[in-house]
């Protein structure tokens, strides 16, 4: 039944709230979400599980590629064999020097020694130190991959025998997984043996038995604690840890080596500090086996390899391919130990390195004077203060690179001090005042270079070094001459000179290009190329050490077609030391010369080895040059033929300017030859103003009152003039009309011609020419010689004949009046030839004895030269060597 409404609008009303009673009621929405934390677990845990399973399966795919443990590798050595630059065998080494020693027979203590330095919880770990790996990680983290090594004595094994010593992930796995497998397979006394003969020592030497013998004449067992305490820090760098070569580093190694055997409990603080009181080299005996030609050179392989790769080159079984030229390092070891110098002793020594200078591969290491196996390697070993040989790059380098300075750079050479007063003398004791830096370097003087680095200041000079190979840690103003506190090798400097003679690039010296490992992998060892300077700077450089060899300290190695530049040095002795050891003024430390051309670069140290016990520790004066005549025989020999010049970058420009200027300025058409020089400047920087200086000169006096007489008796023709000015006089001769050809210049005013031919026409002309090169009018005269029995007719000269014509005739004319005088005194023509021929025959011959020696004293250029004529500095004074002096450039 329908319902009834009074009303449309109650109808509505009723309807809008039955709908509305029908609706059910919203649920309230419930928060149910999980907590923050609980998400961040599970997520974690779930990366974690993946993590788990992808390194699993990533540990898994790399141990299965590690090789698998070899006896004979792991217990034996494989020698290795080296190669020269043309691929031929030079020598093997490895198992020569190995006297195997069981583990029985190692002593106590040194086995206390090796393990408080190398892993001092060997027994207690099963292959791998993890304390020691976390603090590995860690410095790994923070400086790079490889930065800190954890590795354990038997992972070090491992690594030697059976892996590659690449600092990447999938070797260190490899290095893990073999090292616990190797605990299980043997003894730790058995690990610690194989250890122990394997390890590489500087000379050669191969395990602790046979550096025992080789250092100390012992057998293992008679080994004093600070001997084991020595032999456990070598390893580590064999040759800076060296007790015969670098005794101040090795007692440091030594000492730290006791420190850390007290740390673990081996010994007592007593003990330690008992041993550290023996002077390291107090039971050190000397080699006796002899050197090999190569042993200097392959010394310096073996340490290379070990930096580099860490390898054991002496156990490895590898082939190294080196940058040995034999042909060179022979001719180094003959002038080292051979007849081509003259040594003044036999203590005297000498180190030589010959660096290829585009490559920066070692050609040749002259390592001493008669060398035994592990001694002293004064090529690469020796740190000797440079002296003046460092100018160039601590100096001017510098100066050229940031300052843009050009080689006429001027600078004053006036008494002068460092910035905290001290005073700075020169080598000679004395002053040149104002002149360019190429001068200040060809004669090294030292109050410029002091100048110069303090103006282009410390910071970047010693930045500028660092780059060429040169350590320094700190730099003073004394370093400017060479007052280095701690030294450096030639190896050291043929390094920094080869970048200036290969454009601005330094390339590392370095003995090795590649090694082959015993599976076939090759590694390359050859560094990069680095750009050390501009080339702006290396050509100017280059260009100012020319003038070294040319006119400069080094001219006694100039050995021409060869172009080699290069420098001198000398250090002086401290004034302790002079009274020490009775050395006399004007000797010298050591003495150095290191030069180069566009393909080699040598550099030659020689001086004394100084201690209480030596004879002598001095350099005199002569034994100064020995540096220099060591290069010159040895470059002279190696760069036989090599005419290769330096080529000149679009960054230089060449400019003649006018000398005795302050600043440059071009030489003007009238500026005197004397007083031009050609100087390299920066492109961009060099001068636009020409010289004021010089004006257009004056024509000098035509030469006046011209005579000529033939003297019948000699058959000489004599001609004098006159004249009132300092000129010099370019006599030319015509014989028959021909044509003109200068036969004298000299200051003389008389010319004389002997055996001159019958009857013919001789015509001269006489011009004065002034210092600056102006020439006045031509005098000019002529005779017909007679023939025999005939009077001698003067001619006159014809018109147009030389420059003024009138002078000649007028000239004659006088003559002829004279001549008529003469013939009305003495009845005839021939009275008069042979009075005052005679007469003035005589003066002639008197001029003529010394025309051969002062006819080039005239010679002038008319025009500037069109190359480069690099002249000594006028007020050199004629001193010919920096060391002949009484006093060395490198104070």
């Amino acid at each position: 039944m329908s319902e009834q409404y009074t009303s449309r609008e109650e109808r509505k009303k009723q309807q809008a709230q039955k709908s509305a009673n029908n609706k059910k009621p919203k649920k309230k929405k419930l928060n149910k979400s999980a907590p923050l934390w609980k998400k961040i677990l599970l997520t974690l845990l779930a990366i974690g599980i993946v993590g788990m399973v992808a390194g699993g399966i990533t540990f898994a795919a790399i141990v299965a590629g590690a090789p698998p443990l070899d006896d004979k590798k792991l217990k034996d050595s494989f020698s290795s064999k080296v190669y020269d630059i043309n691929g031929e065998e030079i020598t093997e080494f490895g198992q020569v020097k190995r006297t195997y020693t069981p583990y029985e027979d190692i002593p106590k203590v040194l086995e206390d020694a090796v393990l408080a330095t190398e892993d001092a919880r060997f027994y207690e770990h099963s292959g791998v130190d993890f304390i020691r790996l976390g603090g590995a990680l860690v410095a790994n983290l923070q400086e790079g991959f490889g930065a800190e090594g954890g590795s354990t004595i038997t992972q070090q094994v491992i690594k030697n025998s059976l892996l590659t010593t690449d600092k990447t992930i999938t070797r260190k796995v490899q290095e893990v997984w073999l090292a616990f497998q190797l605990e299980q397979k043997y003894s730790k006394q058995e690990i610690l043996e194989m250890y122990l003969n394997k390890i590489y020592f500087a000379g050669n030497i191969y395990g602790v038995a046979q550096a025992a013998e080789s250092f100390y004449g012992k057998e293992l067992g008679d080994l004093e604690l600070h001997e084991a305490a020595m032999i456990a820090g070598m390893p580590q760098s064999p040759n800076n840890y060296n007790p015969r070569t670098s005794p101040e580093k090795a007692e440091k190694r030594r000492n730290i080596v006791l420190s850390l055997m007290a740390k673990h409990g081996f010994i007592t603080e007593a003990e330690a500090n008992e041993a550290k009181k023996v002077p390291v080299q107090s039971t050190v005996v000397e080699p006796t086996e002899k050197a090999n030609p190569y042993h200097a050179f392959v010394g310096e392989v073996i340490e290379e390899i070990k930096e580099k790769t860490d390898i054991d080159a002496g156990s490895a079984g590898l082939e190294i391919y080196t940058t040995l030229d034999p042909e060179a390092q022979d001719t180094v070891e003959n002038v080292l130990n051979g007849d081509e110098i003259e040594f003044p002793d036999e203590e005297l020594q000498a180190g030589i390195a010959l660096v290829d200078t585009k490559t920066g591969e070692i050609r040749a290491l002259g390592g001493g004077r008669n060398q035994p196996v592990g001694g002293y390697n004064y090529a690469t070993d020796t740190k000797r203060q440079p002296g003046s040989v460092i100018k160039p790059v601590l100096d001017y380098g510098p100066a050229i690179e940031h300052l843009k300075w050009s080689t006429y750079k001027q600078i004053t050479d006036a008494p002068y001090s460092y910035s905290d007063g001290t005073p700075i003398n020169n080598w000679d004791r004395s002053y040149k005042g104002e002149m360019s830096i190429r001068n200040a370097l060809a004669d090294s003087r030292n109050i410029p270079a002091v100048k110069a680095i303090q103006e282009v200041g410390l910071e970047k000079a010693q930045k500028f070094a660092q780059g060429l190979g040169i350590p320094l840690d700190e730099i003073y103003e004394s370093y400017a001459i060479g007052g280095f506190n701690d030294g450096v090798s030639p190896l050291q400097m043929a390094g920094a000179f080869s970048a200036f003679g290969n454009n601005g690039i330094f390339i590392e010296p370095h003995t090795v290009k590649k090694i082959v490992l015993s599976d076939g992998t090759e590694i390359s060892l050859a560094p990069e190329p680095e750009a050390a300077m501009s080339d702006y700077t290396a050509f100017m450089i280059t260009d100012m050490m020319k003038s070294v060899v040319e006119y400069g300290t080094g001219k006694s190695v100039n050995s021409p077609p060869i172009n080699i530049a290069g420098k001198t040095g000398t250090t002086n002795f401290t004034p302790e030391d002079k009274a020490k050891y009775n050395v006399p003024s004007g000797a010298a430390k050591d003495a150095w010369f290191v030069g180069y051309n566009p393909n080699y670069t040598a550099a030659v140290w020689t001086g004394y080895n100084i201690s209480k016990d030596s004879d002598k520790v001095y350099l005199d004066s002569s034994d100064q040059r020995l540096a220099r005549a060591i290069f010159k025989e040895v470059f002279t020999t190696v760069a036989e033929g090599d005419t290769s010049d330096f080529e000149q970058p679009d960054s230089v420009v060449k400019r003649a300017v006018e000398i005795g200027s302050s600043e440059a300025v071009l030489a003007s058409d009238y500026t005197p030859s004397s007083k031009i020089r050609y100087e390299y400047f920066v492109k961009g920087e060099e001068p636009k103003k020409v010289s004021k200086k010089y004006e257009k000169p004056e024509k000098p006096k035509k030469p006046s009152n011209l005579n000529i007489n033939y003297d019948q008796v000699s058959n000489t023709i004599t001609v004098n003039w006159s004249h009132d000015q300092d000129v010099t006089f370019e006599v030319s001769q015509s014989t028959d009309e021909g044509p003109y050809n200068v036969v004298a210049n000299s200051k003389n005013t008389s010319y004389q011609v002997g055996n001159v031919i019958p009857g013919a026409i001789y015509t001269f002309q006489v011009v004065a020419v002034s210092a600056e090169n102006t020439r006045s009018d031509a005098a000019a005269t002529k005779i017909q010689v007679p023939e025999p029995e005939v009077d001698v007719p003067e001619l006159p000269v014809e018109e147009g004949q030389g420059d003024d014509v009138q002078n000649g005739e007028d000239q004659n004319d006088d003559q002829n009046e004279n001549e008529n005088e003469n013939e009305n005194e003495n009845g005839n023509g021939n009275g008069n030839s042979n009075g005052n021929g005679n007469e003035n025959n005589n003066g002639g011959n008197g001029n003529g004895e010394n025309q051969e020696d002062t006819e080039n004293e005239g010679d002038t250029e008319q025009t500037p030269p069109s190359t480069e004529a690099t002249t000594p500095p006028q007020n050199n004074a004629g001193k010919e060597d920096e060391e002949q002096q009484n006093n060395n450039d490198g104070e």
